[in-house]
């Protein structure tokens, strides 16, 4: 295709501007926020993608890609939703570099807003909202779930739609409102089709989720599925052994429990009895770890 021919095809589709970019190191200037695009081929064109965000500096990419294949990731628009507002894209990344040694040093505004602009892997690309975390910030219990679902992804809260509402019953039933739990998930993005999350997405977001429980300080930790129990484990038992016993996190021996996701108990409803089993072993760790810190006072 002639460069007239591509002027033509990228006008039809919507791309008004069009400008080579050449003798630059690498083939592409760097995207906002300080991550590069991919490098092309000497003399490749670049087309700017239409609505980038501050219509001076957009995001180039190549003209041509494989659409398919191995090892080709589905490219969905990245897109940000607040509450009352029409959806609009995501805020460039920071530049701060977000290692888990900064990480392990913010406070609660510093991390949920290091989590919001996060760029660290592809699912930022087409999430609504990130899903950072909801409850007491001192709670004595913290539930971890796997991933945020498509509900969850379009309010930007985890555990909500049936299985949310199952959990807050399964809370009340042991005296608990959800208020007073903090809840949070291993990955802060919606896995496309809410697939199993890749071990690269868990070490994303791992950072993130570690100084969560370290703000938290939680007396005791509950695993709501088997992806949440096997990364804060590090194991790759199956979720059927690890229930039932009484496990332990990171340095300072946080107790973990481990039990099914709450939309298995709405697939299998006859589960729910091994459920109520979970619960009544969390009530009896809490209520040692109550008389434990009476001792101590």
């Amino acid at each position: 295709m002639d460069a007239e021919r591509s002027r033509r095809y990228l006008a039809a589709v919507g791309v008004v501007s069009w400008r080579r970019r050449e003798g630059l190191a690498g083939g592409v200037a760097p995207a906002p926020g300080g991550r590069g695009a991919p490098p092309n081929a000497p003399g490749q064109e670049q087309a700017p993608i239409p609505g980038a965000p501050d219509g001076s500096a957009p995001v180039s990419k190549p003209i041509s890609r494989p659409l398919s294949g191995p090892g080709v990731e589905p490219a969905t628009a990245p897109v940000a939703r607040s509450e009352g507002a029409s959806p609009a894209k995501n805020p460039p990344a920071p530049a701060t570099d977000h290692t888990p040694s900064l990480v392990g040093t913010m406070d609660w505004g510093q991390l949920e807003a290091a989590v919001a602009g996060c760029r660290a892997c592809v699912l930022s690309e087409g999430r609504t909202r990130t899903v950072f975390g909801v409850g007491a910030p001192s709670a004595e219990l913290m539930l971890i779930g796997e991933a945020p679902g498509q509900e969850e992804d379009r309010r930007g809260e985890p555990f909500v739609g049936r299985a949310g509402q199952l959990l807050d019953r399964m809370l009340a039933a042991i005296g608990l409102e959800r208020g007073q739990v903090y809840i949070a998930n291993v990955l802060k993005c919606r896995p496309p089709g809410n697939r199993d999350p890749l071990p690269r997405e868990t070490a994303a977001c791992q950072a993130y989720l570690a100084r969560q429980i370290e703000l938290v300080a939680p007396r005791l930790l509950l695993c709501v599925g088997r992806i949440s129990a096997q990364h804060l484990l590090g194991c790759g038992d199956s979720l059927g052994r690890l229930r039932g016993r009484v496990h332990h996190y990171g340095p300072k021996q946080i107790p973990l429990l481990v039990t099914y996701h709450p939309s298995y108990y709405l697939r299998n409803p006859a589960a729910k009895a091994q459920g109520w089993q979970d619960l009544q072993r969390l009530m009896g760790l809490l209520r040692e770890a109550h008389a434990d810190g009476d001792a101590g006072t």
